[in-house]
């Protein structure tokens, strides 16, 4: 897992992820009691941020404009050292 440290990391991430994978957004852990885990997917529009079960299921979509995301549990657990991203490898 990778710690992520900067909010401007996350649209890297989630471009890197999708050149590499093929796949449409990034996984994105928060660590803590919980382990939630996200689905993100960015565009020129804004993130599409999924809520995912623990079997990879979505739980609940919200639709955010950039100004709005920073404000999103994502961002908050960045902000506090929690949030985290598996290692992607290029499928082939």
């Amino acid at each position: 897992m990778l710690m992520v440290d900067e909010p401007q990391d996350i649209e890297f991430l989630v471009k890197e992820s999708e050149v590499l994978t093929g796949q449409a957004g990034r996984i994105f852990v928060i660590a803590g009691a919980d382990w939630l885990t996200y689905r993100v997917l960015w565009s020129q529009a804004g993130f599409k941020v999924e809520r995912l079960d623990d079997k990879g299921q979505v739980l609940h979509t919200q639709h955010q404009l950039p100004w709005e995301f920073v404000e999103h549990s994502v961002i908050e657990a960045l902000q506090a050292g929690q949030l985290f991203t598996p290692s992607v490898r290029h499928r082939g």
